[in-house]
C-alpha cells in the first residue's frame, strides 16, 4: 500500500469499494428523516483519459454577456454610466480580473480591441447580426432564440437593480417569471429562471431591509448529497483533499482533523478506510466539525465514530456549533503531539467561516501541519453587478455539466438545481455577501495564505490520479477538464475551471 512514501487511497481497486461503503453508509433518508435518495448510478467503467483540459468546444457565455453588458452600460444616462464607471468600477472589473478564470483563456484585448455598436434586443431577434465580431457571432449562433431573449431581458434586469431603479427591475422581473421555467428543457431557461427567483428576492429585500433567509439545513445536506452521487465535482474535492491529508499524516501516531464545515462527514469514511489499513497501523484520530446546527453535528459524529469502531480504528469526535472565525484556540481540544489537518471545502450556501482576518488569526496558532482548501472560481465580493456576471457564467456552466447527462425531468437533477444551487445562487445575488453585511471577505483564500506566510504543497501525482479516476465514473467523459499546474488541481466543465483544490502547510507546523 506504499508508494512514494505515502498510502495511495486508489490503490488495489480500493477507490470503487470506499465510494460504494460511503454512500451507503450515508443514508440521507435516516440521517435527517427526508425522502430516499437514488444511489449514485452505476457508470460503466472507463479508461484514464489523459489531456483533459485540451477540449476545443467553448462556452461563448461569458463573451456573449460582456458585449451586452458594455451596450446595456453605454446605453444609460450619462450620469448613472458615470456612477457606474467610476464609483463602483463596473467594466474593469466585469471584463477583467473578476471574470471567472479559463483553463486555456483567449487573449481578451483580442475582442474588447474592437468597439461595434448594438442594440441587445436587435440580438434577440438575429442571431446572426453582422455588427458583431466574430467570436461573438459564434457564441450568438450557439443560442436559441428564446435563451438568447431570455438572457437579454436577465442582463437589463440586473443593470437596473444595479442603478437601483428597482420599479423597472420589477417589471422585467415579472416578465422573466412567466417566461421561464426551472423546468425548462434548455439550460439557459432554467438559469434564467433561478436568477430571476435570486433578483426577485434582491429587489423585496432592498424594500424591505430583509438580508437573512432561514436555512434549512437539512434540505441542504440532501441536496448536497444527492449532488456527490451526480456530479464528480464533490468526490473531486474529497478525494484529492484525502489523498493531501494522507500524505501529510505520514507515520504520524496522533492526529486532529477541523473541519470547518462538516455538513453529513461525506468525505471521511474513504480516509478512515486507508488509514485503519497502514502498514505501520492505524493513528488515533479526533476529529472537530463545525456547523451551524447541533443536531446534526451530533447525529453525524455518531455516524462517523459507528464507522470507525466497525473499522477498528481508535476515534473521537468533537462538534462545535459555531463557525471556525468565532473561535479562539481554547475551545479546540488540541493535544500535544497531535498532527492537525483543517479542510474546508468552499460553498455559495451560506457564510460558513465567519470573519475571515478572525479565521486567519486562529490557522497561525493552530499551525497545522496541512490546510486543504477546495475553492469555488467564482467572484463572490464587489458590486451586485460583478457578482451577476460572474455567477451567470458559473452556474451556466454546471447546469451545462448536468444537462448533458440528465433528462430535464430527472428528479436527481432538479433536487440539486432547485435545492443547492438555486440557494447559492440566491445567497450571492439576494442576500449579497459581503457588500451587503459589511463584513470583509478574502476574493482568494489560496492567495491570502501564501500572503500569510503559509507555504504551498503541490498536489502530488496521486492526487492527480485520484482525479483521473474519479472522472471515469462521469459521463460524458470529454466534457469535464481536469488540469495539474501550480501547485493546484482544477476541475471544471470544458474549458471553464469552476473548482480549484490546494494543500497548505504552516512554516511552525505541529
Amino acid at each position: 500500500m506504499l508508494k512514494g512514501g505515502s498510502e495511495v487511497i486508489h490503490q488495489n481497486g480500493a477507490l470503487d469499494h470506499i465510494i460504494q461503503q460511503s454512500n451507503e453508509q450515508w443514508d440521507c433518508a435516516s440521517l435527517v428523516g427526508f425522502p430516499g435518495i437514488t444511489s449514485a448510478p452505476n457508470y460503466p467503467s472507463k479508461p484514464v483519459t489523459e489531456n483533459r483540459g485540451n477540449n476545443p468546444e467553448r462556452n461563448e457565455l461569458s463573451q456573449w454577456v460582456e458585449h451586452v453588458t458594455r451596450q446595456l452600460i453605454e446605453d444609460l444616462p450619462e450620469n448613472e454610466t458615470q456612477a457606474m464607471t467610476y464609483q463602483d468600477n463596473i467594466v474593469p472589473t466585469l471584463l477583467g480580473e473578476l471574470r471567472p478564470k479559463k483553463v486555456a483563456r483567449r487573449n481578451s484585448s483580442e475582442n474588447l480591441g474592437q468597439q461595434h455598436q448594438w442594440n441587445s434586443h436587435d440580438l434577440a431577434r438575429d442571431k446572426n447580426n453582422t455588427n458583431i465580431n466574430e467570436t461573438g457571432a459564434k457564441g450568438m449562433n450557439r443560442l436559441d432564440d428564446q435563451g438568447l431573449n431570455l438572457r437579454t431581458h436577465l442582463l437589463e434586469c440586473a443593470v437596473a437593480i444595479s442603478v437601483d431603479n428597482l420599479g423597472e427591475a420589477h417589471r422585467m422581473l415579472l416578465e422573466l417569471t412567466q417566461m421561464a421555467s426551472p423546468y425548462g428543457q434548455s439550460c439557459a431557461e432554467r438559469v434564467v429562471a433561478y436568477f430571476a427567483k435570486a433578483m426577485a428576492s434582491r429587489v423585496i429585500n432592498s424594500w424591505l431591509g430583509i438580508c437573512s433567509p432561514l436555512i434549512n439545513y437539512k434540505s441542504i445536506h440532501c441536496a448536497f448529497q444527492v449532488f456527490n452521487n451526480i456530479s464528480p465535482f464533490i468526490k473531486f474535492a474529497h478525494f484529492t483533499s484525502n489523498q493531501a491529508i494522507l500524505e501529510a499524516f505520514h507515520r504520524r501516531d496522533r492526529v486532529h482533523i477541523i473541519d470547518v464545515d462538516i455538513m453529513q462527514g461525506l468525505q471521511w469514511p474513504a480516509l478512515f478506510h486507508i488509514l485503519a489499513t497502514r502498514i505501520e497501523g492505524p493513528p488515533h484520530v479526533t476529529m472537530t466539525g463545525m456547523g451551524t446546527s447541533m443536531e446534526l453535528l451530533i447525529e453525524t459524529g455518531k455516524q462517523l465514530s459507528s464507522f470507525a469502531k466497525r473499522l477498528g480504528m481508535s476515534f473521537e469526535f468533537h462538534p462545535i456549533g459555531k463557525k471556525i472565525g468565532e473561535l479562539d484556540i481554547t475551545m479546540l481540544q488540541i493535544r500535544r503531539g497531535e498532527a492537525i489537518a483543517i479542510h474546508w471545502l468552499q460553498h455559495s450556501l451560506y457564510d460558513a467561516t465567519g470573519p475571515d482576518w478572525k479565521t486567519m488569526r486562529l490557522l497561525h496558532e493552530l499551525s497545522p501541519r496541512v490546510i486543504t482548501l477546495v475553492e469555488q472560481e467564482i467572484p463572490l465580493g464587489g458590486s451586485f453587478l460583478d457578482r451577476f456576471v460572474g455567477s451567470l457564467h458559473y452556474y451556466s456552466t454546471i447546469f451545462d455539466s448536468l444537462g448533458a447527462f440528465l433528462q430535464s425531468d430527472d428528479s436527481s437533477r432538479h433536487s440539486v438545481e432547485h435545492g443547492l444551487l438555486y440557494r447559492e445562487i440566491n445567497n450571492i445575488l439576494a442576500i449579497g455577501g459581503s457588500a451587503r453585511n459589511g463584513e470583509d471577505k478574502f476574493k482568494h483564500w489560496r492567495s491570502e495564505l501564501s500572503r500569510n506566510g503559509f507555504m504551498q504543497v503541490p498536489m502530488s501525482t496521486n492526487a492527480m490520479a485520484q482525479a483521473q479516476l474519479i472522472l471515469n465514473m462521469f459521463p460524458p467523459v470529454h466534457g469535464y477538464s481536469l488540469v495539474q499546474g501550480d501547485g493546484t488541481l482544477k476541475l471544471g466543465w470544458k474549458d471553464t475551471s469552476l473548482y480549484t483544490a490546494s494543500a497548505w502547510t504552516s512554516p511552525n507546523s505541529r
